[in-house]
């Protein structure tokens, strides 16, 4: 590796030759320029464009690696880093060694800002933010390539979840001449012309509210609506919940929730993130409804005071304690299961340094709801900072906000200092999809004969940070990925990007330029970072769906390349929710399907020691690969101890096998079934699973 570093870092980069095409940036500069042996050997080159803030990294392997690709991720959320693939997020979605086994460099943009503040060069211009930054990114990567290379390359391609989701078709579509394909997943927004520069106005931050409000009015109660959906249930989850309770939960289903994932109700992960960061701005441009939501009828403040008084907090109170990631991360003080939920964001927040103070104790509080309450320091250095509870254990809260509050958390705070805790305005929020209403067919239900039932607002503009409206016109190819089971961009977002490219570039263009496919039992991170229930571990219903990113950007260089057309999902869209066919053969895509029963049941009850028959069926769509491995999990606390020992492998499979439990409980015996394209046993990478349960109750 020595003659690879040596030979791959003999020619220092010059920049100066560069001409910016988008007159936003100025001059570029590269401020790093080292090898690096980790993730994987590279050339590492760090720098910006002059007289902004766009930052960028760039990752380019020895020679050998490299085929002549490009890829470029898209960081979700926000973005607002430009090394975010090469930490937590790489892990999660796929960093430099999965661009190297694809045979590229990766690029990396932080979009145009730092962190979750604008560029005061640029202001609130969702265009540069959007796509603007990354194209001028991916232009100059191509230039510095042709140094480190020889050539630029061939080919280039843009891919991202979530907020990456979201940009990273913009990139294809205003990047023309840049980027050869995109592969956006779990994506989602509004429709608008090319050409658009305009704020979205999206309606999936509202229906978030939604969601909210039946974790906060279910409590306790939402465990009954889990039972029920889960294998073995009474697949009714209106049981034994109050009307209010039964309102709200079938909102939130009409609205697309996807059945099967409710207990991610209870687990609100990335939404409530997305509640700290827009919470300011649409306070400030909708404040209208925040002040109706308590003094005017028609709003449920005023109108059922009942369904929300018990949850109000207003009070001052002091700081107690000021905690940073270091402590959250490795003191026993907070090892329990209650700072849980917190562990992921400290772990991503952990680059700040472990002194990064991101939570407070406090003293004195009322009791009420603390999840979305909003925090005002009051008094010391932090006065006027706001920012928003993500998560909470017992009197520590876990907070975030937006620009500056974003970045800063709650530096410079004191034991002592006081702050104001006020929920008012979550509450508020809870209701929100009321009143914002869209001409979306998924909210007919909150309208007759074409009114809205409650006094309605101007859908809210969304943070300039998420760029503009999809207007599905591009040159090139896109694969769309959406995942069946995703908490946080709902199944009926995963269908709006096929419309836009179908009213762009109509049927033949749809045809020979887009193609879609669902991720069954997929969330909006891979199971190893979501909680657990205590009856039933997260990775025997949710399968981790990196793998399938990987074989669907294989799939879309192959496409590109060679005019191989990638294999679609057929689906239907129904009461919001998606509907996959049973069979593999009808079904097609590249996910294996699965079925198990347990005596001929998706629920049996034996006694202790009773035996039990389990019949699996699995089968790849075709020309999809072949099944290499099938995993059992007896207890349904996703340890897959037995695995099948095939010995070749196989399009389709029929297993019956029997099963003794020797201790009373519940258990949610899981087959996870895994194939792969070349049908090779041994293989470790682009390993497609998909999995089925049932339910064994075992009696005393």
């Amino acid at each position: 590796m020595a003659e690879s570093k040596q030979a791959h870092m003999e020619l220092a980069i010059q920049v100066d030759g560069y001409t910016v095409t988008d007159s936003a940036f100025g001059n570029p500069y590269i401020d790093r320029d080292e090898w690096r042996d980790t993730p994987y050997p590279h050339r590492n080159i760090h720098g910006g464009f002059a007289g902004c803030d766009t930052r960028f990294t760039f990752y380019y392997p020895p020679a050998a690696d490299y085929k002549s690709r490009m890829f470029q991720p898209i960081e979700g959320a926000h973005a607002g880093h430009e090394d975010a693939f090469d930490g937590l997020m790489g892990k999660m979605l796929g960093g430099l060694p999965m661009i190297v086994r694809l045979g590229g460099y990766m690029v990396e943009s932080n979009s145009g800002h730092i962190g979750d503040s604008l560029d005061a060069k640029v202001g609130p211009d969702p265009t540069v933010y959007g796509h603007r930054a990354s194209v001028e990114t991916a232009r100059f990567s191509k230039y510095v390539a042709a140094q480190v290379y020889g050539e630029a390359p061939e080919y280039a391609y843009v891919w991202g979840g979530s907020g990456g989701g979201r940009r990273s078709p913009l990139c294809l579509e205003y990047g023309a001449g840049v980027y050869d394909g995109a592969l956006p997943f779990m994506g989602g927004g509004p429709i608008d012309e090319h050409g658009t520069t305009d704020r979205i106005r999206s309606e999936q931050p509202v229906h978030f509210g939604c969601m909210f409000n039946v974790q906060r009015l279910l409590g306790d109660d939402i465990k009954l609506v889990i039972d029920a959906m889960r294998p073995g249930g009474s697949a009714n989850p209106f049981v034994g919940l109050n009307s209010h309770q039964r309102e709200e939960l079938n909102s939130l289903y009409r609205l697309g929730y996807p059945r099967g994932d409710e207990f991610m109700i209870s687990e609100p992960m990335g939404q409530i993130w997305l509640w700290t960061s827009i919470s300011d701005m649409l306070q400030e441009e909708d404040a209208e409804y925040f002040a109706n939501f308590w003094t005017k009828p028609g709003y449920v403040g005023f109108d059922n005071p009942e369904y929300v008084q018990d949850d109000l907090i207003n009070c001052r109170v002091r700081v107690r304690k000021v905690i940073t990631v270091g402590e959250l991360l490795q003191s026993p003080a907070f090892a329990g299961s209650e700072y849980a939920r917190a562990k992921p964001m400290a772990m991503m927040m952990a680059a700040r340094g472990a002194d990064f103070p991101l939570a407070v104790q406090l003293e004195g509080m009322d009791d009420g709801y603390l999840l979305g309450t909003g925090v005002k320091v009051l008094t010391g250095e932090a006065a006027g900072r706001q920012l928003y509870c993500t998560s909470f254990a017992e009197d520590v809260l876990f907070c975030d906000g937006r620009n500056e509050a974003n970045l800063l958390r709650f530096t410079g705070v004191k034991p002592g200092d006081e702050v104001q805790v006020d929920n008012r305005a979550f509450l508020a929020f809870c209701y929100y999809y009321r009143h914002h209403v869209s001409d979306d067919p998924a909210n007919d239900f909150l309208r007759l004969d074409g009114v809205p039932i409650y006094p309605q607002h101007d859908m809210p503009l969304q943070s300039p940070l998420m760029g503009v409206a999809y207007s599905g016109q591009y040159d090139g190819k896109l694969l769309w990925i959406h995942h069946t089971h995703d908490a946080s961009l709902w199944p009926p977002q995963g269908v709006i990007y096929r419309r836009a490219v179908e009213l762009a570039q109509g049927e033949q263009g749809l045809s020979e330029n887009f193609c879609l496919r669902w991720t069954q039992n997929a969330e909006h991170v891979p199971p190893a970072f979501l909680p657990s229930s205590p009856d039933r571990a997260t990775p025997t219903w949710l399968v981790d769906y990196l793998p399938h990113i990987e074989q669907g950007l294989a799939d879309l260089v192959d496409w590109v390349e060679t005019d191989k057309k990638p294999a679609a999902t057929n689906y239907q869209f129904v009461d919001g929710r998606i509907v996959l066919p049973d069979s593999a053969a009808e079904r097609m895509g590249v996910q294996p399907v699965v079925t198990i029963t347990a005596n001929g049941s998706s629920r049996v009850e034996v006694e202790r020691t009773g035996s039990v028959s389990f019949e699996l069926h699995a089968a790849v769509p075709p020309n999809a690969g072949s099944i290499v491995s099938i995993e059992w999990d007896w207890l349904g606390q996703g340890q897959f101890e037995e695995a099948e020992n095939l010995q070749r492998a196989k399009d389709e499979l029929h297993i019956t096998k029997r099963h003794s439990f020797d201790k009373p409980g519940t258990y949610y015996v899981t087959a996870k079934v895994i194939s792969h394209r070349e049908g090779d046993l041994n293989a470790t990478f682009r390993r497609l699973s998909n999995l089925a349960s049932v339910r064994v109750v075992v009696a005393e």
